[in-house]
C-alpha cells in the first residue's frame, strides 16, 4: 500500500516466485528498458526501478524484510547503497557499465559497490513511508459526502523496543568503526591531488549503530505490522481518482522522525440507474406512447429524491430534458450540476382488441402505414393528440 510500487508488481512475478523466476523476469525487463536500447522518456527511471526491485528480491535477507514489513522494512533499515550490496548481478555483467553510468558510481562488476550513487548517506532519523489506500464509495455517497473508518495495515515502531531494534533494557551502541556516521571516508593521494571517497560502513551497514542484543519481538528491525483504524471524510462531489491526504497516518518513521502521510484514493462505483458526466447526471426515463403524444407529468428519480417533470406534447424519443441543479455538487463549491433526462418512448407490444382498433383508426387518419410526411402536414403525434382531444 505504499506509494512506492510493489517490487513483485514491478517485476511482474508472484510473491512465491523462485530465485530463477526472479532472475528471468529481471533479465527480460532489464533488456527491454536498457537506456542504450530504449530511448523513450521514462525508460531510465523504469530501469532504475526494476534494478532496485531485483536487488531486494534476489537477496534472501532483504526479501524477508520486505515480505514482512513492505517498503518500511527496506527504507528504514538499508541505505540506497545497502540495497544493492551483495545483490546477485553476476549473470548480468553486460549491464554493469550502464548501471554505473546511471547511478553515478562504480559497480565493480556488480560484486561490491564502491561510491554508489556518488552521494552521501542521508543522516539523522528517517521519515516514515507514505501509504495509499483505495476506497470504493457509491454514487449517492459521492453526492452527499461520507464520513467513514478504514482499516490500514502499516509498519509501526515496535512497542517492546520503542523502535530501536534492541532488546528491552539495552540500547544500540554507536558504531566504533564509523563513529555513528554510517559511512567510511578514505583519502587517496594521486599526482593530481588528494581524492576523497565515501562508502557505507561495513560494520553497521550504514545504520551508524550496532545492536548486540536484538529485540525478540521485532527481530531487530524496530518495526511491527499493525492494522490501524483511521477516520476519513469524503467531501461532497468526490469523483474517481480524488486523492485525500491524511497527514501523519502513514508508516511511522524511525525514533525521532515524523510519520509518513496516508493518501486515500477514491473510486466511485458504477450505478444501476444513473451515469455521471462530470457534475451532470444522465438518466433514461421511459414514457408511454400516449404521454409522448399528449404530454403530461411524470415522476423522475434523482440523487436527491423524486421530482415531477413535465413532458410536452409531441416529445420525441431520445429527446434530452434538463432538471436544473439535480446533478452532483461541485467539489468544494456551493452549486450543483444538472440531471439530463433522456426520453425513451415505449412502443406498446401487447394490445387489447380495443387498443388495436384505436391504433388502426389512428393509422387510417395518418394515411396508412407507408404515409410520408409532407410540408405542412400533420404527423402521427399531432393526429393522435387531435383524435384524443376530439374524443374528450
Amino acid at each position: 500500500m505504499s506509494t512506492q510500487r510493489d517490487y513483485y508488481e514491478i517485476l511482474g512475478i508472484s510473491k512465491d516466485a523462485t530465485e530463477s523466476e526472479i532472475k528471468k523476469a529481471y533479465r527480460k525487463l532489464a533488456m527491454k528498458y536498457h537506456p542504450d536500447k530504449n530511448k523513450e522518456e521514462g525508460a531510465e527511471e523504469t530501469f532504475k526501478e526494476i534494478s532496485e526491485a531485483y536487488a531486494v528480491l534476489s537477496d534472501a535477507e532483504k526479501r524477508e524484510q520486505y515480505d514482512r514489513f513492505g517498503h518500511a522494512g527496506i527504507d528504514g533499515r538499508y541505505s540506497q547503497e545497502d540495497i544493492f550490496r551483495n545483490a546477485d548481478f553476476g549473470d548480468f555483467a553486460d549491464l554493469g557499465d550502464i548501471l554505473g553510468g546511471i547511478f553515478g558510481g562504480g559497480f565493480g562488476g556488480f560484486g561490491g559497490f564502491s561510491g554508489f550513487g556518488g552521494g552521501q548517506r542521508r543522516q539523522g532519523p528517517t521519515r516514515g513511508s507514505d501509504l495509499r489506500y483505495d476506497l470504493g464509495i457509491t454514487l449517492e455517497q459521492a453526492a452527499e459526502g461520507v464520513d467513514t473508518t478504514i482499516n490500514v495495515p502499516r509498519a509501526e515502531n515496535c512497542e517492546s523496543c520503542n523502535g530501536t531494534g534492541a532488546k528491552a533494557g539495552t540500547s544500540p551502541k554507536t558504531c566504533p568503526t564509523c563513529h555513528g556516521s554510517g559511512q567510511m571516508t578514505q583519502a587517496r593521494k594521486t599526482p593530481f591531488g588528494t581524492f576523497m571517497s565515501t562508502s557505507t560502513c561495513n560494520a553497521c551497514h550504514g545504520r551508524g549503530e550496532i545492536i548486540d542484543d536484538p529485540c525478540p519481538a521485532c527481530k531487530g528491525t524496530g518495526k511491527m505490522k499493525k492494522v490501524r483504524k483511521i477516520s476519513v471524510k469524503v467531501p461532497k462531489g468526490a469523483d474517481n481518482g480524488l486523492r485525500l491526504k491524511v497527514r501523519g497516518e502513514g508508516e511511522e518513521g524511525s525514533p525521532g522522525a515524523p510519520s509518513g502521510d496516508l493518501y486515500v484514493v477514491i473510486h466511485v462505483e458504477p450505478h444501476d440507474k444513473f451515469q455521471r458526466m462530470g457534475d451532470d447526471i444522465v438518466y433514461e426515463q421511459a414514457i408511454s406512447f400516449a404521454t409522448a403524444a399528449l404530454g403530461g407529468d411524470v415522476m423522475v428519480p434523482t440523487l436527491h429524491g423524486k421530482v415531477k417533470m413535465n413532458i410536452k406534447p409531441g416529445t420525441q424519443t431520445h429527446s434530452i430534458l434538463r432538471l436544473k441543479g439535480k446533478g452532483m455538487p461541485h467539489l468544494h463549491g456551493h452549486s450543483h450540476g444538472d440531471q439530463l433526462v433522456k426520453i425513451i418512448v415505449k412502443t406498446p407490444t401487447k394490445l387489447s382488441n380495443e387498443q388495436k382498433e384505436l391504433f388502426k383508426k389512428l393509422q387510417e387518419l395518418d394515411g396508412g402505414p407507408d404515409v410520408k410526411a409532407t410540408k405542412g402536414g400533420k404527423g402521427i403525434f399531432e393526429k393522435v393528440k387531435g383524435a384524443f382531444e376530439a374524443g374528450a
